[in-house]
C-alpha cells in the first residue's frame, strides 16, 4: 500500500490545500492529512478547529485520514505512519528552494521516505493561508476571499466578522 503524508498548518485550509488532497488521493493509496504545530507560530484557529474544517471542507474516504501531530520530524511523522511518501506543493521559487532543502534533510534523516512535489495550476498557485488571513477584514472582504476557501472556512471565517 502506497501510504503519503500531506502536512500543514491549514490556518486556514484553501483550496489549493484541497487541490493538493484530491492530486494525492489520486496518487495514493492512503492519504494522511496532517495538521503540524509549529511552536514559533501563532494560530488563528485552533488545531481541533482546523481538524473540523478539513473534515467540513473535504468529503469522507476510506483512503483519508486526517490528523494532528506535535513535536515531531515530519519524516519522523511519516515513518510512525507507515508512510513512504511526503507530499509537498510547490507555488514559488522561495517555496521551491526551502522544499528543496528540507527533502535533502528528510532524506539524510529517512532515506526510505520520497518526496513527491506538486505543483498547483496557475489559478491557485499564489494562495496561502497567510494570504487569505491578509485579505479578511476590510469592507468587501467576503467576494476576494469566498474564492479561495471552501464553503466551511469561508463560513468560519463569516462567524468571525472576517476579523482573525
Amino acid at each position: 500500500m502506497r501510504t503519503a503524508v500531506y502536512a500543514g498548518s491549514f490556518d486556514p485550509p484553501t483550496n489549493g490545500h484541497l487541490w493538493m488532497i484530491e492530486r494525492g488521493l489520486e496518487m495514493f493509496d492512503r492519504l494522511i492529512v496532517a495538521i503540524g504545530s509549529n511552536p514559533s507560530k501563532s494560530y488563528s484557529f485552533s488545531v481541533e478547529e482546523r481538524l473540523e474544517l478539513l473534515h467540513a471542507s473535504i468529503d469522507s474516504r476510506d483512503q483519508l485520514v486526517i490528523a494532528h501531530f506535535d513535536n515531531r520530524y515530519l519524516v519522523d511523522y511519516a515513518k510512525k505512519m507507515g508512510a513512504k511518501y511526503i507530499l509537498r506543493g510547490i507555488r514559488s521559487p522561495n517555496d521551491y528552494e526551502y522544499e528543496r532543502v528540507m527533502r535533502h534533510i528528510n532524506a539524510d534523516m529517512a532515506p526510505e521516505i520520497t518526496t513527491v512535489f506538486l505543483m498547483p495550476p496557475r489559478d491557485i498557485a499564489e494562495l496561502s493561508s497567510s494570504m487569505i488571513k491578509s485579505l479578511t477584514g476590510p469592507t468587501g472582504w467576503e467576494d476576494t476571499v469566498r474564492r479561495y476557501v471552501p464553503e466551511p472556512v469561508f463560513k468560519a471565517l463569516a462567524a468571525r466578522g472576517g476579523s482573525i
